[in-house]
């Protein structure tokens, strides 16, 4: 079975615990974009459903990693560098292959709120002035020219600035400014011919990572409660179990749920309640 929930209590948030909690970039993003369903994940293990592995995105994600390990090892700049006039080259580091693992990568306990912060990277840079710029790869195939503007990538800057705060709190210094290494799959050759070809191109991005203090604060605090917070109105999983609870539940018709709105009508009907 591909999905077996809940997860051993092991892996959930005790508040009596004194053992560093860990929390990675990609459980922050969840917080951020609901933070019932991060409650439920971290703190009741009821995670939720994994999408299938993107085979495709990952084989693009090691043959980049490859390319420009070759001028890792030659202390050269690649040629995407030099076609967009980044003045730098790869960095070379002894825990670069650890911060690329995931489930390792790069790790900082933050110590006012006992939570174990980890992230794991593509790629690490270094230009003229000794800065470490944080790259990461996406691949994609569209018609449209790739982009940073759609709502959705929100979570493509966080965790950029995620990483930058990461290593940071490593005692590097970092560029503020970022670069995602962008694949698009060209969609328009007369003939397939067994090969996949695609536009690159590399887009800045200027990070600002004075929001995850706070965040974590708020991360904890979330935590630490004893009832389940509340429906994100926005969040599609939050829907769906509110709508899926209604049919086996009470088996009210679905034109009725329609009309009550995103939002839950009283407190006593979601307080503490599990879907």
């Amino acid at each position: 079975m591909y999905y077996n929930p809940p997860k051993p209590s092991k892996y959930n948030f005790d508040s009596k615990s004194k053992e560093p909690f860990k929390i990675s970039r990609s459980g922050i993003d969840l917080y951020c974009s609901c933070p019932r369903c991060f409650y439920l994940d971290k703190r009741l293990g009821v995670a939720q459903p994994p999408g299938y592995p993107f085979s495709l995105n990952a084989a693009v994600d090691h043959l980049l990693k490859k390319e420009f390990d070759l001028h890792r090892a030659k202390n050269t700049a690649h040629p995407l560098m030099e076609h967009y006039k980044v003045d730098a080259i790869p960095y070379s580091h002894s825990m670069l292959d650890e911060w690329r693992e995931n489930f390792k990568g790069i790790r900082f306990l933050h110590k006012k709120t006992n939570l174990l912060i980890t992230g794991a990277i593509d790629d690490l840079w270094i230009d003229k002035n000794k800065k470490l710029i944080i790259v990461d790869y996406k691949a994609t195939s569209k018609d449209a020219e790739v982009t940073l503007d759609a709502d959705w990538q929100e979570g493509y800057k966080r965790q950029m600035e995620i990483y930058q705060w990461l290593f940071r709190q490593n005692g590097f210094e970092v560029s503020e400014t970022g670069y995602f290494v962008y694949c698009n799959g060209i969609r328009d050759k007369e003939a397939f011919d067994a090969k996949l070809e695609f536009n690159i191109k590399l887009i800045p991005y200027e990070g600002d990572d004075s929001w995850i203090e706070k965040t974590l604060l708020d991360i904890k605090s979330c935590l630490n409660l004893d009832k389940i917070p509340k429906p994100n109105k926005d969040c599609d999983y939050c829907k769906y179990r509110r709508v899926a609870s209604k049919f086996e539940n009470q088996g009210v018709a679905y034109e009725e749920i329609e009309n009550q709105g995103d939002q839950p009508k009283t407190k006593e009907e979601f307080d503490g309640k599990l879907f």
